[in-house]
């Protein structure tokens, strides 16, 4: 599947910046892929400049790291450093659905069941690449929903990070209902508008994809 840039206002360097940061979230660039300056060039339409620009901010960010005279590539991590970053995001992603569950609004609600639904309909077609794009924006509707920009920033970087592994998860079209079954019971956590259900909720679902990307990585 084609990945173009996406459309609007803004230097070339953040849309560039923003359609890799969301490739890498959704697993569509796999950990220790190298990304060419030219090629990515080639797709935006852009010179080398741009494109050197993003990768940089990104390089600075620890979502790429620099390989000498090889150019940059998507971060790779060990099993453990693995863990760590898991750690915390298990911590965030409780707290993203403690604040939603207590400042869940109707708006938000409509949102959240909007993308759920979009999961499951991805998911019962079998559509791997538009599911794994779904479920990310699932969870940044959840980070939302916070009302806190700043803890949804922190939580969307977390994401961003662990997206090649988590993406390895995924492997029969039975994985992605499975997912998209398991977001109900999270989806009703944070509905149930009790903070200690929702955070307990999303505790339970962060250690199920904890356990399952360990064992696809």
């Amino acid at each position: 599947m084609d990945r173009q840039a996406p459309s609007g206002k803004g230097s070339s360097a953040h849309r560039i910046e923003a359609a890799l940061m969301e490739d890498i979230a959704a697993g569509a660039l796999s950990p220790g892929e190298r990304l060419d300056e030219t090629s990515l060039a080639e797709r935006f339409g852009v010179s080398r400049t741009p494109v050197r620009e993003a990768l940089s901010r990104m390089t600075a960010q620890g979502i790429l790291v620099a390989r000498d005279k090889r150019g940059v590539q998507v971060a790779e991590y060990s099993r453990e450093q693995l863990a760590q970053i898991f750690e915390a995001m298990h911590e965030i992603e409780a707290v993203c659905a403690r604040l939603a569950s207590q400042r869940l609004t109707l708006l938000a609600r409509s949102e959240l069941e909007a993308a759920q639904k979009r999961c499951v309909d991805v998911a019962e077609a079998g559509d791997f690449a538009e599911y794994l794009r779904a479920n990310e924006a699932l969870h940044l509707a959840i980070y939302k929903a916070t009302g806190n920009p700043y803890i949804a920033e922190l939580a969307s970087d977390f994401r961003r990070r662990t997206g090649p592994f988590r993406a390895k998860k995924f492997a029969t079209h039975e994985d992605l209902i499975a997912s998209a079954k398991s977001h109900e019971e999270l989806l009703s956590s944070i509905f149930s508008e009790d903070s200690q259900t929702a955070s307990k909720g999303m505790r339970d679902h962060m250690t199920a994809s904890f356990m399952q990307t360990l064992a696809a990585n």
